[in-house]
């Protein structure tokens, strides 16, 4: 019922919207989005845009312009005159010059409003941010105000429909929250016919790798349908700030700025022809519409056919283009009154009353209640008595409950354990006050029986009371005539109570069951988050959909061309009929079997897992109670059941997908990361080798003997530096493929070390080498060869990251059963953050002038270490450099590695 505008008050929800927009707008440091929005390029957009900053720089406000696209327009470049300009910034790619905004500068400078085109247009490769959209975000959050330009086609929503009006895929989108966050959206429209003549006068810039594309693009009804699809998204942002601003201030409305229609249904039969009338008034008048169901506790009664045909009711609505909507309260007529006032609606449809007149007058008609309280919302009566006149009269009788015997035999129970009490208290009461008992005895009926039982318990009540009680006893006459009324009021307080309780406890009863299903929706969404996989999610879903509906599952995902079962309940097998039935609910994207219209023999429901892209899969249940297909409860929970379920294998598709390609990009990385090493540590040497041999065939005989030896000196350890290099890449090679072998021999620690001084003397001799072990080592088992490359890994390091001047250290020490060999430096050292890093693979810290490496020696000194079962970490130094130390078994660890 619509109520005075004194007695509105704005729900909680708007209220905490309201709250929500104004700290949002009051928020320190947010800049304001205006959009400047076309249907095509050359509509004016700029132009505008330009205009409307001229008009703000005359306010005296701060306006610069970030980047403009004139395309060499005189009239464009004329409104650019006088206005603060940022410089743009060059950008080289693939040997040419791309011009861009420089974000920068632009938030250096700091303006009011900054003038910012072509919003969706992709930024060069190497800015900070890819697309210009997120440039634009970053100005928003430094508190500047942003005018700028886009074009309907490019909001990501559209952009299957704008391919199928135009056949061309727009690549350059934007999120469609930029045009829900927009401050102001102003929207530059002119005629398509207007826009051809521009395009083919050329006032419209068009790049020479586009034209074809463009000309296609430029179609009088390509630009007709854009142009509705840009005037539309107008209007519904529109709509909805006029809604919330209607639902903040507490208007009642509705306010017909544009026709929106509601249809209520139920499980009449003439709910199907009232959703088509809707439809077509719909299409005549070009207007949203709503079908609306209202559940209310007394409808938990209604017939299960009647129920079913609620739920188809509501997908024919949906088919034909409705926004459906189930609302459960306790007034019909409430709910669908509030339900029009909160969505701005129009017109209500509804259908003619068939009730006989005396009905009517017991009982209103719901249509006349509605349009006694619907006050500016129209109300439209469809008449269907046409089809009253068709049906047959020979129409199958309606089907009556059962007859509660049980219920009526323990209602006459109750009230003959009352008449006894009654009779013990006799000498003590007034017969008047003994009605007070038998309404006890209605309410007890009412609570534990139901409706029907506790209204016979009233009317027993009443029989009983007179029988044995009113004078005369023991018969039905009655002397007072008083007692009439006592009798009246009895009867009726019985009815009202047992009326009341009755529908209390169906009330509380539809609340348990809301309870219990939005109990098992979130235990499901619950798992389906902690699911990580596809077979977790599989699990989870079987488990919890067995649980609430006491139901058997299977769950069917495609697998090429066939679809398979992934997953099912603990015993169950499908035959090829079945299985037929899931893969046509596949292909079609359309629930099929039991309790459907389509393939109903068979003994499961299948629904499809589909998503707004894509499907992934079917889901069959087989429930347990043939009532439970029809029911509306199950039906609606199973939908919910199968939309968080495509909707959890989505985002663990997504999640695969985002893993993969972090996967790729790490591999790109590498790929990148050795291509870099092997251009400079194969060109370095190289070099270096060819630059000796040429002066010596050129010049050879110039030379004396001491320039000779230089020459062939420096040849000779370049090239055994490019062949450490070689041998580090073969090496990495072999331990990541497993093939090292160790060749086990006992090895006195002092050669080893000294075979590594000595691959290093000409390098090594000019530092000053600390040398500390103990004096009597014992042997150690160890592949000589491999562990003197690991020695001279170390070494090298030392000398590439320390100064020249500072010491290099090696320990050798024993500690219990292990080895401990320590090389340090005193360099630089390595970040505290990077320590872990320092052994993978072309992990390289920023290195001295002139230092080189593949960022492998580490990696290689790690897998040779932990094949022979040690260990290999490295720390910083106090005071400064790095110490990386080895520890080896010294018996029974290397026997298990050799085996490995």
């Amino acid at each position: 019922m619509i109520s005075n505008g004194d007695d509105i008050r704005p729900s909680p929800e708007a209220m905490l919207r309201l709250a929500k927009a104004e700290e949002a707008a009051a928020e320190e440091g947010q800049g304001k989005l205006k959009i400047f929005l076309g249907y095509a390029a050359g509509v004016g957009k700029t132009y505008a845009m330009l205009e409307a900053g001229r008009l703000r720089r005359r306010e005296r406000r701060d306006l610069v312009v970030g980047y403009v696209e004139s395309h060499g327009r005189a009239e464009t470049d004329a409104l650019l005159e006088g206005m603060e300009i940022i410089p743009r910034k060059t950008i080289p790619y693939q040997g040419v010059a791309l011009q861009e905004m420089d974000l920068d500068a632009l938030l250096a400078r700091k303006p009011q409003i900054a003038l910012v085109d072509e919003l969706a247009h992709t930024n060069a490769p190497g800015l900070r941010h890819e697309k210009r959209w997120q440039d634009v975000e970053e100005l928003l959050g430094a508190g500047i105000d942003v005018y700028t330009t886009v074009n309907i086609q490019h909001f990501e929503s559209l952009k299957d429909v704008v391919a199928q009006i135009t056949g061309i895929v727009v690549r350059e989108t934007i999120p469609d929250r930029l045009l829900e966050t927009a401050f102001e959206i102003r929207l530059v429209d002119i005629p398509p016919d207007e826009l051809l003549q521009r395009l083919n006068e050329g006032k419209i810039y068009i790049p020479d790798q586009a034209a074809q594309a463009i000309a296609k693009f430029f179609r009088p009804g390509n630009l007709m349908a854009l142009r509705e699809l840009s005037l539309r998204r107008t209007a519904a942002r529109v709509d909805d700030q006029m809604r919330a601003y209607m639902e903040t201030q507490s208007i009642t409305g509705p306010w017909p700025t544009m026709d929106r229609l509601m249809v209520c249904v139920s499980g009449s039969p003439y709910s199907e022809k009232l959703i088509r009338a809707t439809c077509r008034l719909a299409e005549e008048l070009k207007a949203n519409w709503f079908t609306v169901n209202i559940e209310t506790p007394q409808g938990s009664r209604h017939a299960q056919e009647n129920r079913e045909r609620v739920w188809q009711n509501l997908r024919l609505a949906e088919s034909l283009g409705a926004q459906v909507a189930t609302v459960t309260a306790t007034s019909v007529v409430d709910a669908s009154l509030d339900y029009a006032i909160r969505h701005n609606i129009t017109k209500i449809v509804m259908g003619k009353p068939n009730k006989s007149r005396w009905r009517e007058l017991l009982r209103p008609p719901i249509v006349d209640q509605i349009i006694r309280h619907s006050g500016p919302i129209d109300v439209v009566v469809v008449s269907f008595e046409s089809l009253d006149q068709q049906r047959p009269r020979t129409a199958a009788p309606k089907r009556r409950e059962p007859f509660q015997f049980r219920g009526y035999a323990a209602s006459l129970m109750l009230v003959l354990a009352v008449s006894v009490v009654c009779e013990l208290l006799r000498p003590l009461l007034d017969p008047t006050n003994m009605a007070m008992f038998y309404l006890l005895a209605v309410v007890v009926a009412a609570v534990r029986l139901g409706r029907k039982p506790a209204i016979a318990a009233s009317l027993l009540g009443v029989l009983a009371f007179d029988f044995f009680f009113v004078p005369p006893r023991l018969t039905f006459a009655v002397t007072d005539s008083q007692y009439l009324i006592t009798f009246a009021a009895l009867f009726t307080v019985g009815m009202v109570i047992s009326t009341l309780v009755a529908r209390a406890r169906e009330r509380a009863e539809a609340m348990r069951i809301r309870e219990l299903q939005t109990a098992s929706l979130y235990y499901l969404s619950r798992d389906l988050a902690a699911a990580a996989e596809i077979n977790a999610v599989m699990k989870a879903v079987v488990r919890n959909v067995e649980e609430a509906l006491n139901a058997r599952v299977v769950l069917f995902l495609p697998e090429g061309e066939r679809l398979d079962i992934v997953a099912a309940s603990e015993g169950l097998t499908l035959d090829t009929k079945e299985q037929a039935v899931a893969d046509w609910a596949f292909r079609n994207r359309h629930v099929s079997g039991h309790g459907t219209d389509t393939l109903v023999s068979s003994a499961f429901i299948y629904l499809p897992l589909q998503t707004t892209t894509s499907i992934l899969g079917v889901m069959g249940v087989h429930l347990e109670k043939e009532v439970d297909y029809l029911s509306i409860e199950s039906r609606r929970l199973l939908d919910a059941y199968a939309t968080q379920t495509a909707m959890a294998l989505e985002r663990v598709q997504f999640s695969c997908q985002a893993e993969q390609a972090q996967i790729l990009q790490a591999r790109e990385n590498l790929e990148r990361a050795l291509l870099n090493s092997i251009s400079h540590d194969l060109r370095s040497p190289l070099a270096s080798v060819t630059g000796v041999l040429t002066s010596l065939r050129e010049g050879g005989a110039q030379l004396d003997e001491h320039a000779r030896a230089e020459l062939l000196e420096t040849a000779c350890g370049e090239a055994e530096r490019l062949n450490r290099f070689v041998g580090n890449l073969l090496d990495m090679t072999r331990i990541e493929a497993g093939a090292v072998r160790l060749k086990i021999v006992q090895c006195d620690v002092q050669d080893l070390v000294g075979c590594a001084l000595a691959a290093l003397e000409p390098r090594i001799s000019k530092r000053e080498l600390s040398l500390r072990m103990h004096p009597v080592m014992p042997l150690v088992p160890m592949d000589m060869v491999l562990m003197i490359q690991v020695l001279v890994n170390l070494l090298e390091n030392c000398l590439k990251y320390s100064p020249p001047e500072s010491p290099i250290e090696i320990v050798a020490s024993t500690e219990s059963s292990w080895l401990l060999i320590e090389v340090a430096d005193r360099g630089a050292g390595v970040p505290e953050q990077d320590l872990k890093r320092v052994f993978d693979k072309f992990y390289r810290i920023p290195v001295p002038e002139g230092a080189g490496g593949t960022g492998l020696g580490l990696s290689i000194c790690k897998g040779i270490v932990e094949a022979h079962g040690g260990r290999i970490r490295a720390e910083n130094r106090s005071g400064g450099g790095l110490s990386i130390q080895i520890r080896l078994p010294l018996a029974a660890a290397v026997g298990k590695a050799h085996d490995s």
